[in-house]
């Protein structure tokens, strides 16, 4: 399934994982472990803020997917189930 999962990570928790690189290496183990088609990253409510497309087939894996934002960086996370343009026009 194709998932869209929004990160939102608190400013004063966001500026000492930039200094002790922490939140690069929560990013780079994300982008190991799910492979996304897609990462953006952006200011959302003035906080730092990340999008990210990926496909799961198993739930359970959601979990450690979460773990590692929520750890390292105290994130706000929401997945979404997302479909693209060719996948909704074979449904309307």
């Amino acid at each position: 399934m194709r998932l869209l999962m929004e990160v939102l990570i608190p400013v004063a928790r966001g500026n000492a994982a930039v200094a002790d690189k922490s939140m690069s290496a929560a990013i780079n183990r994300f982008i190991d472990a799910a492979k996304p088609e897609a990462a953006f990253f952006h200011l959302k409510e003035g906080k730092r803020a990340a999008i990210f497309i990926f496909e799961e087939m198993k739930q359970d894996k959601l979990m450690a997917h979460n773990e590692a934002f929520f750890a390292a960086l105290d994130a706000e996370i929401w997945i979404t189930p997302t479909l693209n343009l060719a996948e909704l026009q074979k449904h309307l």
